[in-house]
């Protein structure tokens, strides 16, 4: 298939970022909840609107006014109000949230299942879940429609698993035979190896779902189900979304092995940089002189004197004759089966040496399946007019899962924007793969479409890592994180003023990220009707962001979560978890519901309904 061929096949055209060594609505720092519903004043953002027909900005401003209840909750009448009141008083109470699954279980038993189902329409999954399957979620998505607000439609279905059932799936998905048999004597990195106490990865996950490989055929009704995802995403709206994730696709094995590859190859890339004087640049800054790194290949016994002057060739060749990251990154060569990309220079020995002694055929079989599961997404996504978000994971697969989506993206992005990678910016090293994959971008010729989010690993991220022994991938504080993400939106709304090819989805409910991000839009002539800066905030959070914004005329989007009442249990669990910080952090949201609410019944609309 078309992405199986541009990895193994293509020659000398495996570029693009090795992604970060280091998802979505947790901040990185501190123990603090973040991404919440800052509290700031009402905001009063001028933007200028630019006629598609005009050069020339046309100073018709529009004032966004994030204090106006009106605005923000016309969509909702009043039963809904009070259920939302109810949901985020209920999630500061301690004892509920961290008992939550246990009360519901309790729940199940006492009123039976019937009028459990019942209690939770009225509450949390009332407030948090658009409904059971396509049909039942149209009339949410069509009034949300109705009142400026897209939808990205979201499948949030889990296994309920205990936690030793999760450790056993992860320990026999990602332990290859090879691992097996060597007992500890390989190549492998920690960070890139399974370990059981970690196994269970929906620890210290606030609002990421989270998938375990059980077979092949699981993997492919998981397809499916991405796929009716699309098809409904295509006929609820003209410019849906659908979000994906890699591990529900295939083996989570392949996503470990890849990475440590991608990395390595990184490595040795600073290793040569440093040997120049060039570290501690920015990833691309770094370029490398021709002849020195050919010495520097040579004295290291990496490939023949014949070999490394073959490597850098045409395309291969910076066009200043020069090497920078991205020309290194095509040095992987044409391999004709999956598991012969999965080599690594050792600098000790200076030889390319496998990762691992051997890939069972069974192996080479699933690496290859979940190349052809994503490359069927795509192609589906483009049939219905719907564009795809691959959503970020843990460092320990991001490598690979953001190489993977680059491959799509250079396949599918040549006309318009189907595509788009998620970048944590909670992650050091967040700017150096946003920077480097719009270089690519920018090179190529394709759409650049790029999700920000701050993540949603942070605790297990930071857990792992000091456990386990190595750095800590994550920025020190809440400052750093939040300077991360308006530095790397920046950048991305520069290129969109530039050249018109770039595309971000701010998926934020940080109020000051959002008056950055129109600030920004103001300053540079960007108007809203360009449709290049989309927003994004999760169903039943932020109301007041969402609605203002679509009304004002902005792309703004809602993360529509579905499934059956008893299927989505674990992500409504998250959802009580992370509320708790949300709520404890600001109590904005409450005011401002309370505030519409007062306002309708003094102006006698007791029994309001939406019109549209």
């Amino acid at each position: 298939n078309a992405i199986k061929r541009r990895i193994c096949l293509s020659h000398g055209r495996f570029r693009s970022t090795v992604a970060s060594t280091q998802r979505d609505e947790v901040e990185g720092g501190k123990e603090k909840q973040v991404d919440e519903c800052t509290v700031v004043k009402a905001v009063q953002a001028d933007l200028i609107i630019q006629s598609k027909n005009t050069t020339d900005a046309q100073t018709q401003k529009i004032e966004i006014d994030f204090g106006n209840t009106h605005e923000a909750y016309k969509s909702k009448d009043n039963i809904e109000l009070l259920r939302s009141l109810l949901v985020f008083k209920l999630c500061t109470f301690d004892f509920l949230v961290d008992k939550n699954k246990e009360l519901m279980d309790l729940s199940k038993k006492v009123f039976g299942q019937r009028l459990f189902e019942r209690l939770m329409k009225m509450t949390f999954y009332g407030q948090f879940v658009a409904g059971e399957d396509h049909n039942s979620i149209k009339p949410l998505i069509h009034k949300n429609q109705a009142f400026g607000v897209g939808s990205v439609l979201d499948y949030s279905v889990e296994e309920d698993l205990t936690q030793e059932e999760a450790e056993k799936k992860e320990m026999d998905a990602c332990v290859s035979e090879a691992e097996k048999e060597s007992q500890g004597v390989d190549h492998r990195e920690k960070k890139y190896k399974a370990h059981r106490q970690f196994g269970d990865r929906r620890g210290g996950v606030v609002s990421a779902r989270t998938y375990f490989y059980a077979d092949e055929a699981k993997c492919d009704n998981q397809m499916e189900t991405f796929l009716n995802c699309i098809k409904a995403s295509g006929g609820a709206s003209v410019d849906g979304f659908s979000a994906i994730k890699m591990t529900a696709l295939g083996r989570p094995q392949f996503l470990l092995q890849f990475s440590e590859v991608l990395v390595k190859w990184r490595r040795f890339f600073n290793l040569l940089a440093a040997q120049q004087g060039k570290s501690g640049m920015d990833a691309l800054e770094q370029k490398l002189e021709l002849e020195q790194l050919k010495e520097s290949l040579t004295q290291l016994g990496v490939g023949n004197k014949d070999d490394i002057e073959n490597w850098f060739t045409g395309e291969k060749l910076g066009p200043s004759g020069t090497i920078d990251l991205l020309d290194w990154n095509s040095l992987i060569n044409d391999r004709t089966s999956i598991s012969n990309l999965l080599v690594i220079p050792n600098v000790e020995t200076g030889q390319l040496e496998p990762l691992l002694r051997k890939f069972t055929v069974e192996e080479e079989k699933q690496m290859k399946r979940m190349l052809q599961r994503v490359d069927v997404l795509a192609k589906h996504a483009v049939e219905n007019g719907v564009r795809l978000m691959v959503d970020a994971e843990q460092t320990y697969f991001q490598p690979a899962i953001s190489r993977l989506t680059l491959e799509m993206q250079r396949i599918f992005n040549r006309e318009k924007p189907i595509i788009f990678n998620t970048y944590q910016c909670y992650l050091k090293e967040a700017y150096d793969n946003v920077s480097v994959d719009m270089e690519l971008s920018r090179r190529e010729g394709w759409y650049f479409g790029a999700k920000l989010v701050r993540g949603a690993y942070m605790y297990q991220e930071r857990s792992r890592a000091e456990e386990i022994g190595y750095e800590d991938p994550i920025n020190p504080d809440y400052e750093a994180t939040n300077r991360m993400y308006h530095k790397c939106l920046e950048f991305v709304l520069e290129e969109i003023n530039h050249n018109r090819k770039a595309n971000v989805m701010v998926a934020s409910h940080n109020e000051d990220t959002v008056k950055f991000t129109l600030e920004k839009m103001n300053q540079m002539g960007l108007s809203p009707t360009e449709n290049k800066v989309y927003f994004g905030q999760l169903l039943g959070m932020c109301d007041q962001i969402s609605f203002p914004l679509g009304q004002a005329g902005f792309p703004v989007y809602k993360y529509v979560p579905y499934g059956p009442v008893n299927e989505v249990i674990p992500y409504l669990s998250r959802r009580a978890l992370e509320n708790r910080g949300f709520m404890k952090g600001s109590q904005r949201e409450r005011s401002l519901l309370w505030k519409e609410l007062k306002r309708r019944l003094l102006n006698g609309q007791i029994l309001y309904k939406p019109v549209y």
